[in-house]
């Protein structure tokens, strides 16, 4: 079995009671042979947060991600998830990826199954769902983000951002604690985006605890309450969204000066 994680709980305001802390990650380096991508992450999020990872190209974002979810292995430091020590070497994956739901660029959806049926796999195969109870899940998931309508098409016969959201229920229907977004709109036009971006802010409405890796600074602005600023394959800075408007290091000044425009 794996170590239980140590996650205590973020520190409360006066009068208010603490948050408990569900991600944790702690001094973290990864290295793809000789080239350093991480180097010595770490940051916390808290139950209900919605963490934005923003940064140029090749700045560890997307790999920092990753390692969350354990689909990365890191050389050094600690990451805790939802109780689960993704660091440790007998960690239950499959239990992990119980509590954590991550959606991709790509959405990787089986194409010879409805709709429906790519939700229903996981719950089924994973959590052992009586068929007709993933049935229902599924429905109720795609109505979530807006698609009852589409339970019996196929993947090809929707468009980018309908296949995206159906991904985002597909990640839903397996009631995560925590959901990862990996710049899941890069590849939409502003159309399409807008439609997947109003399902995330409808999630953090609904109080999920959301890490994004994005792009999307107006986005970030609106939606997150933590923003995290990687540069050189490190947090540069990090902070509420009103660091977008009052930078520390001439690093970010520049990153934000270049990405609202």
């Amino acid at each position: 079995m794996s170590a239980t994680a140590n996650l205590a709980p973020t520190t409360p305001g006066p009068g208010e009671e603490p948050v408990p802390t569900l991600v944790r990650l702690s001094n973290v380096h990864k290295s793809y042979g000789a080239l350093k991508v991480l180097n010595g992450v770490s940051f916390d999020v808290a139950r209900g947060e919605v963490a934005a990872i923003i940064g140029q190209s090749g700045s560890g974002k997307s790999t920092a991600l990753r390692c969350i979810d354990a689909l990365e292995k890191f050389e050094q430091g600690t990451i805790d998830v939802c109780g689960h020590a993704v660091h440790d070497k007998d960690l239950d994956r499959r239990a992990l990826r119980r509590d954590v739901g991550i959606v991709f660029q790509s959405y990787n959806l089986f194409p010879h199954l409805t709709v429906e049926q790519n939700i229903m796999l996981a719950p089924t195969c994973v959590k052992s769902l009586p068929k007709a109870e993933a049935r229902t899940l599924a429905r109720d998931v795609l109505a979530r983000v807006g698609l009852s309508e589409k339970a019996e098409q196929y993947p090809e016969q929707l468009s980018g951002g309908q296949q995206q959201r159906v991904a985002i229920a597909r990640s839903l229907a397996m009631m995560p604690k925590v959901m990862l977004f990996d710049e899941v709109t890069s590849a939409l036009d502003p159309q399409l985006t807008g439609e997947v971006l109003k399902v995330m802010e409808s999630l953090a409405r609904d109080g999920m605890t959301m890490i994004l890796v994005t792009h999307e600074m107006g986005f970030a602005r609106k939606v997150a309450s933590k923003i995290i600023y990687m540069h050189q394959g490190t947090v540069w800075e990090s902070g509420p969204a009103s660091i977008l408007d009052h930078p520390r290091t001439e690093e970010l000044a520049q990153f934000v000066g270049f990405g609202l425009k």
